[in-house]
């Protein structure tokens, strides 16, 4: 046995005898643990704002936005946690009339936790204040191709958290596959589609219950009613998010065939207004791919597309100062080219046109059901149409992401875009068990 085996053995043996403290911890206790995670990382946050600049190229303002999510995270679990943990009462039926009953959120036990490396600090963290709201013990792997990030928040998890609460490990696809064999209660992925189906099917060995963030190719169907001035520029500053490395990024837009030439206009000159100096593309501005294996990949996408009969419209170059492509508009693509079928997680637009809607909703209706759906339109008898003849994980109105920011509203997948959701009370009832409890 490895002496990384042995270690990962004895935090899960800790953390087994003692996930039944933590389940029977009071709401302050919860919350001392979250306070002092604040603390670290506001004592951190300079650290945590360089290393996303190291791994991502991500500006100040990016970064420190990513941080203040999980400052809201714990924020709204120090404001809310008492409420929910409280029993939830039901009027017994009449078979037991004179008893009681009750649903109690119960500690999931051990979960496992695995981070994407687009939003390496968020998407580590947020599941992990509400795994410790839920009362639950916590097994962490932050994501290596983000190693900066990664050593940073693993010094942060190590300073505010005792081991048997939350251990947190380093390393790569070996040790994600070790953690997976361990019979956790709940494992808590972000990543790919194609990771996600390898994860299902090793938390299945042993019955493991899952929440699993995927992706997925998200749509935009622009009505006749819409606003093309703010639809493209909204649709151009979005898709470039993060180099365009973000879940819920647009993709593929149905625009009505009339109002093409428009919209392209709009996206080209937003582009060149957020992007470009001088002529040039500004890499600071535009932040970078990842790694050149993903950046091989995105380039990948165009050349095959146009290999096939897609039109570039703008962009689809490789900047030679960073790991950078263009911001990039196709039209006319193919449904036999790659990027129909795959999450393009770059900064890459497909733009179709359409005669009328249910086109584009068969189009839709044809593809996995992605993270989310983006409509413009005025019209709310148009909305409730594409609402009710789609399927999606969430659903913006009139821009794009802006339903992932309302802590009020689920955030989670379906189907092939993922299982479960979270943020704010819908964490803490994704990381635990609603118990039945019937007293007669």
């Amino acid at each position: 046995m490895s002496e990384l085996t042995s270690e990962i053995q004895r935090i899960f043996e800790l953390q087994t005898a003692h996930q039944w403290v933590n389940k029977v911890s009071t709401s302050e206790q919860r919350l001392e643990k979250l306070n002092r995670l604040l603390a670290v990382i506001q004592k951190r946050e300079q650290d945590v704002v360089d290393a996303l600049y190291a791994d991502l190229k991500r500006p100040a303002e990016g970064a420190l936005g990513e941080i203040q999510s999980v400052y809201g995270e714990i924020q709204d679990a120090i404001a809310n946690l008492e409420e929910w943990m409280k029993p939830e009462e039901v009027q017994p039926s009449e078979l037991f009339a004179g008893g009681s009953a009750k649903m109690v959120y119960e500690a999931r036990g051990i979960v496992l936790v695995f981070s994407a490396w687009n939003y390496p600090f968020n998407l580590l963290l947020q599941p992990v204040v509400q795994a410790i709201s839920a009362g639950n013990c916590v097994i962490a792997k932050p994501n290596e191709l983000s190693p900066n990030v990664s050593k940073v928040a693993t010094e942060i998890m190590r300073e505010a958290f005792d081991e048997k609460d939350v251990a947190v490990f380093e390393g790569g696809v070996d040790l994600s596959n070790e953690l997976l064999e361990l019979p956790v209660n709940h494992v808590f992925f972000t990543g790919s589609p194609a990771v996600g189906k390898v994860v299902m099917a090793a938390a299945a060995k042993h019955l493991a219950s899952v929440t699993l963030e995927l992706g997925g190719k998200n749509p935009v169907i622009i009505d006749r009613t819409a606003d093309i001035q703010d639809a493209g520029q909204k649709l151009a500053a979005f898709r470039t998010m993060n180099s365009g490395q973000v879940c819920l990024c647009p993709e593929n837009v149905y625009v009505p065939e009339e109002s093409y030439d428009d919209l392209v206009g709009v996206i080209k000159e937003t582009y060149q207004a957020l992007l470009y100096k001088d002529g040039a593309l500004n890499v600071e501005a535009q932040g970078k791919i990842i790694n050149e294996r993903n950046l091989k990949r995105v380039k990948g996408y165009v050349d095959d597309a146009k290999e096939k009969g897609a039109t570039v419209v703008c962009g689809g170059e490789l900047d030679a100062t960073g790991l950078t492509l263009e911001p990039t508009v196709l039209s006319n693509v193919p449904k036999d080219a790659r990027i129909m079928s795959e999450e393009t997680f770059g900064p890459i637009l497909n733009i179709f046109t359409y005669k009328e809607v249910g086109e584009a909703i068969r189009s839709i209706q044809g593809q996995d059901k992605p993270l989310a759906v983006y409509i413009f339109s005025q019209d709310k008898e148009f909305v409730d149409n594409v609402l009710g003849q789609t399927s999606s994980g969430g659903v913006t109105v009139n821009s794009c992401v802006m339903h992932f920011l309302e802590h009020k509203l689920p955030f989670g997948g379906v189907n092939g875009s993922g299982n479960g959701s979270y943020h704010g009370i819908h964490g803490f009832r994704e990381l635990s068990h609603k118990r039945a409890v019937l007293s007669l």
